[in-house]
């Protein structure tokens, strides 16, 4: 009867060994799982955080006033390229949406050297360093409301990159206004943006891609 009972201790000592072998062979398994998604994280991390330097680091904003719809579409797919943050300008009173009304206001706002006021804020603009600046051409320049907007801001030290639509008219006709209402900023050279087709070579071509 002993021996018997000794039998039977030995063999459950037995099965309660092999039971916590293939528990500890469980966690040991899943130990690897773990310690490769962190591995991978990190990696992630580390390369998203390579992308950012490559590009210097910098911080872009996309601004621009359109008030056909047409300076808008050139501001999105800048801001699909380049990425950063986009902000459309608007001023207080919505300018008239009848072509000769409105052609008619901007030549007596540019004649008077008016500043037209806006309704847009742009929150931290200090921590910006590059600002793209879209816009219309509007008697041969930028609208009033461009001149507004960047005497509002203190742009020294940044990098400032206007582009424009326009049915006649280049860019570089506005070019020394811009210049002037950023006398402490890196203004780039900028772009009419009539066909969406040139703005990625004239990105790449900045250094922005």
């Amino acid at each position: 009867m002993k021996k018997i009972l000794t039998l039977l201790l030995s063999a459950l000592m037995l099965f309660s060994l092999i039971g916590c072998g293939n528990r500890t062979s469980t966690v040991s398994n899943s130990s690897p799982q773990q310690t490769a998604s962190t591995s991978n994280d990190k990696n992630t991390s580390d390369a998203s955080n390579a992308k950012i330097a490559e590009k210097g680091g910098k911080k872009i904003l996309i601004v621009y006033f359109s008030h056909t719809g047409n300076t808008r579409k050139a501001a999105n797919q800048i801001h699909e390229l380049v990425g950063g943050n986009i902000i459309e300008i608007k001023t207080e009173t919505p300018y008239p949406t009848n072509y000769n009304e409105c052609t008619d206001l901007a030549k007596r706002e540019k004649e008077s050297n008016a500043r037209p006021k806006l309704s847009t804020k742009v929150e931290n603009m200090g921590s910006y360093d590059v600002i793209f600046v879209g816009y219309p051409i509007w008697w041969y320049t930028a609208p009033m409301a461009i001149h507004t907007f960047l005497e509002t801001y203190d742009l020294s030290g940044k990098t400032v990159i206007p582009f424009c639509t326009s049915a006649g008219s280049d860019v570089a006709e506005s070019m020394p206004a811009i210049k002037s209402l950023c006398p402490n900023s890196t203004v780039l050279q900028g772009l009419t943006a009539n066909n969406l087709n040139d703005i990625k070579p004239w990105l790449s071509k900045l250094g922005m891609l």
